[in-house]
């Protein structure tokens, strides 16, 4: 029997930029345009070295995914850590890159087991750091009773995502009358947790 094939570690040589044009065809193409060939021929590299550094594609996608979760849980706790932190947590959340390469990696992990658990526990600690992050906020404004922390996360999180998917197909009705509606909101909560007559808190 033949020694076991010989995977690479985390910060080998190559596995970052790899990661990079895989996110980026995931971006311009959508996932079933992901495959070691293309990914490699992206960046002038043989196929044969995807599966030196992943043992195979759905590792692939996770390691794109994992990498970016834990950069969002960074900019998240960075942005409720703002001077405003509502309206920074709103625009972090309607990135549109960040939209579609989460979009694309949900539809696959519900394709594919193997990536099911793990974008499914990343996307419980975001709602949960969230909705916690927002229970603090709407105590001090004083509204903590208008609508479920929970609630609130995963509204902001869902108009996100539908704007960005609406506009990408050329649909725009109601998108104006929704976003002066979730600042006009916003702009309620952000001045109810400032000083009285003061700007916001650094």
């Amino acid at each position: 029997m033949g020694a076991p094939r010989r995977i690479a570690g985390p910060d080998a040589k190559n596995r970052e930029v790899l990661l990079d044009a895989a996110e980026r065809i995931l971006l311009d193409e959508g996932y079933p345009a992901v495959t070691s060939r293309r990914v490699a021929s992206r960046v002038g590299l043989k196929p044969q070295l995807v599966h030196y550094y992943f043992r195979n594609m759905d590792e692939l996608f996770l390691a794109v995914f994992t990498r970016r979760a834990e950069e969002g849980l960074r900019r998240q706790a960075e942005a409720l850590a703002s001077p405003e932190p509502l309206r920074a947590l709103w625009e972090f959340g309607s990135d549109p890159a960040g939209i579609v390469l989460t979009m694309e990696i949900m539809s696959l992990a519900s394709r594919r087991e193997s990536l099911r658990a793990e974008v499914g526990r990343y996307a419980e600690r975001f709602r949960t750091a969230q909705a916690e992050a927002l229970a603090e906020l709407m105590g001090r404004a004083g509204v903590a009773d208008d609508v479920p922390p929970a609630a609130l996360s995963m509204i902001m999180t869902s108009l996100a995502r539908v704007a960005v998917i609406e506009r990408s197909i050329g649909v725009s009705t109601g998108h104006a009358e929704t976003l002066a509606l979730v600042e006009s909101y916003i702009d309620r909560l952000e001045k109810a947790l400032r000083p009285a007559g003061g700007p916001p808190q650094a």
